[in-house]
């Protein structure tokens, strides 16, 4: 059974086009995440998508600029369109103006890589990172997922998310191991995040990756909660905790500085 609704669209149809619009934006996540581009059966088999429907939504999202095709290699990558909006919500959200200079004063500060991040469901989207002036580095791609639970920039969104968030994720979010010293066990997990709100920053000591140390803290907005996370990212042969925690004062400083300039959201 459908219903008309304004317009003369019945309610089944529209449906159907939110539906075609997921897939649409299903596809085009998909082909973000491969760095090398897909080929259109790939594409079908990463999405589950029929391959005329594939082919159907990938010729849209071409023709609106926001897929492009190698005529060579016959794959599938994200088109310029893409690049275009992404520099728009990092401008309006301060990303760039007012985040990367603060981060560089404090990659001069620490000598380290400093990194910028936000609360994205259950996982946090890095938006911005600065390299650190020594040889050996910690990269943080603006742009890509990250997990919550491993990191000192995840652990802090936790912990200052707001309360039914904070609780949600405290409960459901996946204790994936990644590295050597990767909290697994969900209590252990529960009292590191109410640590971590207590003290007001966060460590990752090779719990992420093997091999690199981070400290963490909110920028916090006006609602008392965090609108995003900065850190400082180091190897663990040259940096130990201790260091670490020695930067605080210039990581909480350039957190109040971001807090301060970066707009509401």
């Amino acid at each position: 059974m459908t219903h008309d609704i304004p317009g003369g669209t019945s309610a089944t149809a529209l449906g159907d086009r939110r539906d075609m619009v997921g897939k649409a934006l299903h596809l085009l996540t998909v082909v973000g995440g491969a760095t090398q581009g897909l080929t259109l059966s790939e594409l079908a088999r990463e999405t589950g998508y029929p391959l005329s429907t594939t082919h159907r939504l990938i010729a849209t999202l071409m023709r609106e600029r926001f897929v492009d095709l190698d005529p060579t290699t016959r794959r599938y990558h994200v088109g310029l369109m893409v690049f275009a909006l992404a520099r728009k919500v990092a401008a309006s959200r301060g990303f760039e103006d007012v985040a990367l200079p603060v981060l560089r004063r404090l990659a001069v500060e620490t000598r380290e890589s400093t990194l910028m991040s936000v609360l994205d469901t259950d996982r946090q989207l890095y938006v911005a990172h600065v390299q650190g002036p020594l040889q050996l580095n910690v990269i943080g791609e603006p742009g890509t997922l990250g997990p919550l639970h491993c990191t000192s920039m995840g652990k802090v969104l936790i912990a200052f998310a707001p309360r039914a968030v904070r609780e949600r994720l405290v409960e459901s979010v996946e204790l994936t191991p990644m590295a050597p010293n990767t909290v697994v066990d969900r209590e252990a997990f529960a009292q590191d995040i109410a640590d971590v709100r207590a003290r007001g920053y966060a460590l990752s000591d090779q719990e992420h990756e093997e091999g690199v140390r981070a400290i963490g803290v909110p920028v916090m907005g006006v609602d008392g909660t965090a609108m995003a996370a900065v850190s400082v990212a180091a190897p663990s042969v040259r940096r130990s905790i201790a260091d670490l925690i020695d930067m605080l004062p210039h990581i909480t400083q350039a957190a109040r500085e971001l807090a301060a300039r970066l707009p509401a959201r």
